[in-house]
């Protein structure tokens, strides 16, 4: 099981953009995290209309993280670009979703993938950029 390709390239974006710790083009974000520039303008956009990122038009224009990287959790940024993260669809908002069978109610399945679904939001909110650009500073001079 994977996360969207859209998620994994947002949250590379947000990561390049904490760790310059300055405003960039949207050029060189794409260059820099090997994203089209079509594609990281569309996550930009959505960033930006989050409140995750701040959009700047004009000659001295680009992106910068719209809050310090310590406010910024991997969970805010998925659900940016896809909506509430859930393990699978008969998981949803309260703990009732879209079910395959058509049945109504809570079933065992939907229980099961409900506390999954809990915890994996759970450990991405707790994950925030200002974590990750630490992790990174470790593992270099280790």
């Amino acid at each position: 099981m994977h996360i969207t390709q859209e998620s994994d390239y947002a949250v590379r974006i947000v990561f390049c953009l904490a760790r310059a710790g300055v405003r960039m083009d949207a050029r060189s974000i794409s260059e820099q995290m090997c994203v089209t520039l079509r594609f990281s303008l569309k996550i930009l956009g959505k960033l930006a209309q989050s409140g995750i990122v701040a959009s700047y038009k004009g000659n001295r224009g680009g992106y910068e993280l719209a809050r310090p990287a310590s406010e910024i959790t991997l969970l805010q940024v998925i659900v940016a670009v896809e909506g509430p993260y859930r393990l699978c669809r008969c998981v949803g908002p309260e703990g009732a979703g879209e079910c395959s069978r058509g049945a109504s109610g809570c079933c065992s399945f939907q229980r099961v993938f409900g506390r999954i679904s809990d915890t994996i939001n759970k450990e991405l909110d707790g994950v925030t950029f200002q974590d990750l650009l630490e992790d990174e500073q470790a593992s270099t001079t280790a």
